[in-house]
């Protein structure tokens, strides 16, 4: 990311720290993250600022939105690029704003994970002569790259992302959140199903298999998610809604099966509500044809 060139004095009551980069990491792994941007390096303000003026001085965060309140669902291949939309108020009006996800115990000590914003300047758009909403996109690319900065390298870093949020005021002035919000980065997720025989009598058993998996963002592949519950749903050819017969888990491969017995023409599913590193998915229905 480009570095600007503009010099202003950053003042307000927020700590040195916050505006630091991360100290010394815990692992090599780590480190291309203590060279990330910071909000200091993006609004081009000078770190040795004075801390004169009152907080009263400062932006205000009132909201900020990622990717539209939807987690971040990233898959094998395909980066994924989302929008954060920070709204802030000051006197002056809002010049600027800075967003960063990152994951780590700590935002001063130990980062593991970090998505930069992909802009060097955020979109704007007054809702007040002191308010505006600010929008900036960020992307978040599986697998593994040496800077690491905007990649998921690591599975263990589906899950829970904390969201850094800097504004800046028409008048100089800056607020920085480091962990403003939470925000979901998760391994999508797909789910078959199969039900046999088709058609079959009515009354006998039906035979349902499937297969839950995820991605991996370590190899590139899909993989199963092992020991997942998971619904075994029907719906009849006249409704309109899925009814759960029973739950299934998955085995040590993401495999189902499981057994029901056929009462009426309709459609079998599975569907899996999902964990905290991994979306909900649903399974196209399967008809089956009662005789």
């Amino acid at each position: 990311m480009r570095m600007r060139a503009t010099v202003a004095a950053l003042t307000g009551a927020l700590a040195l720290s916050a505006l630091a980069v991360p100290a010394a990491q815990a692992d090599s792994a780590a480190d291309p993250f203590q060279q990330r941007p910071t909000a200091a390096d993006v609004f081009g303000v000078d770190a040795h600022r004075s801390t004169a003026r009152a907080a009263a001085a400062l932006p205000t965060i009132t909201s900020v939105s990622v990717n539209g309140g939807k987690d971040v669902v990233v898959g094998t291949t395909n980066a994924k690029t989302f929008t954060v939309s920070v709204t802030a108020t000051h006197a002056s009006g809002i010049a600027d704003a800075f967003v960063e996800l990152w994951h780590g115990t700590d935002f001063d000590t130990y980062v593991d994970g970090a998505l930069a914003q992909n802009q060097d300047y955020a979109t704007c758009t007054a809702v007040s002569a002191t308010k505006s909403t600010c929008k900036l996109t960020v992307t978040a690319r599986p697998g593994y790259d040496d800077e690491l900065i905007g990649y998921l390298y690591a599975n263990s870093l589906a899950g829970t992302w904390k969201v850094n949020v800097a504004v800046l005021s028409n008048d100089g002035n800056i607020y920085q959140d480091t962990a403003y919000k939470t925000a979901k980065v998760q391994r999508l997720s797909k789910l078959t199903v199969n039900a046999a025989p088709e058609p079959v009598k009515k009354g006998k058993t039906l035979t349902v298999t499937g297969k839950l998996s995820r991605a991996n963002w370590e190899s590139g592949k899909y993989a199963g998610y092992t020991g997942q519950s998971v619904k075994l749903q029907f719906r009849k050819k006249s409704a309109s809604t899925y009814s759960t017969v029973k739950t299934v888990k998955t085995n040590s491969t993401g495999n189902l099966k499981t057994t029901t017995k056929a009462s009426v023409d309709g459609y079998h599913r599975f569907y899996f509500t999902g964990t905290s590193t991994t979306p909900a998915v649903k399974a196209a229905g399967d008809y089956v044809d009662v005789k």
